[in-house]
């Protein structure tokens, strides 16, 4: 049966995870090793307890060891590594109903402590290795084998491939991970998005348990690395989901946290907008009008102001007006009011510096320099 959702008033087809798809070539192949019988689909339990059809492709059939595919279906949210071959290749173990889990070539290796796997292990999350053991037990079970099996999922053209994902900054090197938690992959999914957000900031937390830097994007990496000279490398992007970043923050325990991004992004938070892609709100000239507004616009100013293009229009148009600083800092106070509220932690200490795209309008928070020099004072020592 076909699984989809409605988004936008379009029918949305489900797809399935690199877990879902390395489980179901594992399963295959433990079964047509065991049956000496080729099989082109195969059925697997996922997490939330549905089975799943898959076909198969590139069998290789030997008495002691057997080889398959499962072609990476995305479904309507196709990522980069929708179209990929996920292999598996069983082999027979020594230990009676074991199986044994091994990354092959394209799968990523875990250098960098706080993933989920640990350092030296293939990058094969923990749900993926548990759907893998559970459907290929149960193949072991149905024909009362008396060994074990040893798995070895591969990806061919995956270190390729990881060059395009976060992979090379959460430390995994030489290939793709393994992921997935119900098997599934959602339609336009945000939830792929902030989970690996906050493996960034678990791998950070690993390394750093005090401090961390956070940026929605490139631009504020770019600008943290040209203009404040913090190494861009042990930074955070949070892409748009600023409040989603904080929750997780907090719950990890961060006590000085740093958000650096352009105007364009992070001047909704001064309106409480915490996820700040464009479909959810704009409200940036908005923002800035009001507080021209409330410190001594008049109101053709203001309908300018709404009338612009982008931020760095917005502020030129006021930039030699007598009010201009203080509605800077009147978009800071908001901004932080916002941004405190949701972090939710009394303790901890919040900075932001906030730029246009020509660097011309800089809002900075009172405290942001301190905690920029603390950030690189802790680079220092980490580079030493």
């Amino acid at each position: 049966m076909k699984k989809f959702t409605v988004k936008n008033g379009k029918e949305m087809r489900f797809g399935y995870t690199t877990g879902s798809c390395a489980a179901a070539a594992a399963t295959a192949a433990a079964e047509m090793l065991l049956s000496q019988k080729k099989t082109e689909t195969v059925a697997v339990s996922l997490p939330g307890g549905e089975n799943a059809l898959f076909s198969l492709q590139n069998i290789e059939i030997g008495r002691d060891r057997v080889r398959c595919s499962v072609t990476k279906d995305g479904g309507d949210d196709p990522d980069v590594t929708h179209g990929a071959e996920i292999f598996a290749e069983v082999r027979f173990g020594d230990q009676e109903g074991a199986v044994g889990i091994i990354g092959g070539k394209g799968v990523g290796v875990v250098t960098a402590k706080g993933l989920q796997c640990a350092v030296g292990e293939p990058a094969i999350n923990p749900v993926p290795r548990k759907m893998i053991r559970e459907n290929c037990r149960r193949i072991l079970e149905k024909y009362g084998a008396k060994r074990g099996i040893d798995v070895e999922i591969s990806v061919p053209g995956g270190e390729e491939i990881a060059k395009k994902t976060f992979n090379p900054r959460l430390g995994i090197e030489g290939g793709i991970s393994i992921l997935g938690t119900t098997g599934i992959v959602e339609p336009m999914s945000e939830k792929a998005l902030v989970d690996t957000i906050k493996a960034v900031i678990d791998k950070q937390y690993a390394e750093d348990p005090e401090c961390i830097l956070i940026s929605p994007g490139n631009y504020g990496r770019d600008f943290c690395r040209e203009y404040l000279h913090l190494d861009i490398e042990r930074s955070v992007p949070v892409s748009n989901y600023i409040g989603e970043a904080l929750d997780y923050i907090r719950y990890r325990g961060f006590k000085k946290i740093l958000l650096v991004g352009h105007t364009g992004k992070l001047i909704k938070t001064a309106a409480g907008v915490m996820n700040t892609h464009s479909s959810y709100a704009d409200c940036r000239l908005e923002v800035i009008g009001l507080y021209s507004a409330l410190s001594g616009a008049d109101r053709k100013t203001v309908e300018q102001i709404t009338e612009c293009v982008n931020t760095d229009e917005a502020f030129d148009l006021i930039a030699s007006q007598p009010y201009y600083e203080e509605v800077k800092r009147r978009i800071l106070e908001k901004s932080l009011y916002h941004l405190r509220l949701r972090l939710r932690d009394e303790e901890a200490e919040l900075e932001t510096v906030m730029f246009t795209t020509d660097r011309r309008h800089i809002i900075k928070s009172g405290q942001a320099d301190r905690l920029i020099r603390y950030f690189r004072i802790q680079e220092e020592n980490h580079e030493r």
